[in-house]
């Protein structure tokens, strides 16, 4: 990307957000905080009013605005193919919100771009899983989650456990959502067990805003999905180094495990997972546990220990 490009990229990126740091324009643009310094000075040299402060970061006076950016083909095209994946992946609300503001985007296009949008809608597509489909209707609670998350509502559910399959009625202090294996969780502060709680959406059956909000500080959802799972919740952690040879069988398999990361450690490749089931996951390492080792957690290693034992009872 050229000088020019940059900074104009720049100016857009102030405008979406009050305040931006000055390291996120250089990790966005793969340049040193000495060039995002001088293209900011160029921004206001150019009559750009950008407000700064030392250790903080930038924003744009309020009041200053840009007329409409007219997107590239290829931005067109990105929106497209989200929003294969926001009617594939989320809830019917929440579709028809992006769709709403796909309509806005498309409004805006040159014409050049409407056509190439038109012409690409019926080549790309997002098939689902023939072994864990996303299951629509079953999860129409996120726009009502991501409003209680912004605003800091206690929520109260009735939320069935799989595990002790039951019923109860908590109340809550949502943290953050995410998307895993076609399902999306709900992490948050449990007010019943006083602990956080990571909750299916899809088991959710109710839920209900006391209009109440919460003071309490808690930690952001990617902070907490880097945090040891303790083993009575919901999740657990589940760390494994195995030999890079042995890697290539695991195939799509480590995906269905909650597969999160890896690590090349020379001849291994330690690998990290966020399991709902250490039986299962003691079930799957059995495959090809001759070609690996358990890291932790010693819970999973005394599972497997027990399942080896039952099994050469059997084969003697």
């Amino acid at each position: 990307m050229n000088r020019i490009d940059r900074i104009a990229a720049i100016l857009i990126q102030l405008q979406s957000k009050r305040l931006v740091k000055g390291n996120e324009i250089a990790e966005r643009f793969d340049i040193s905080l000495r060039t995002v310094y001088r293209d900011i000075q160029t921004l206001i040299e150019a009559g750009v009013p950008i407000l700064s402060e030392t250790g903080i970061g930038y924003s744009i006076m309020e009041g200053y605005r840009l007329p409409p950016i007219m997107f590239t083909r290829e931005e067109a095209l990105a929106f497209l193919t989200a929003e294969k994946l926001v009617q594939q992946f989320t809830d019917e609300t929440t579709s028809k919100i992006y769709q709403s503001a796909l309509f806005k985007i498309k409004a805006v296009l040159r014409s050049e771009a409407k056509d190439h949008v038109d012409m690409m809608n019926d080549a790309i597509e997002v098939m689902p899983h023939a072994t864990q489909p996303y299951v629509h209707g079953a999860t129409n609670y996120i726009q009502q989650l991501l409003e209680a998350i912004a605003q800091k509502n206690i929520l109260e559910i009735n939320y069935f456990s799989n595990h002790a399959q039951q019923k109860t009625i908590r109340l809550i202090e949502p943290i953050g959502i995410y998307l895993s294996f076609n399902r999306w969780h709900l992490i948050a502060y449990c007010q019943l067990r006083k602990d956080y709680r990571n909750f299916r959406v899809d088991r959710i059956q109710f839920i209900k805003n006391t209009s109440a909000q919460f003071s309490s500080y808690h930690p952001s959802l990617k902070s907490y999905l880097k945090l040891i799972i303790k083993e009575d919740s919901d999740l657990h952690e589940v760390v494994i180094r195995i030999n890079k040879e042995a890697t290539k069988y695991l195939g799509e398999q480590k995906y269905y495990n909650g597969y999160i990361g890896e690590l090349d450690t020379g001849s291994e490749i330690e690998m990290s997972f966020l399991t709902s089931s250490l039986e299962g996951f003691a079930r799957w390492f059995m495959l090809f546990g001759d070609q690996a080792q358990i890291i932790k957690p010693q819970s999973l290693k005394t599972r497997i220990k027990r399942m080896a034992e039952a099994l050469l009872k059997k084969v003697k």
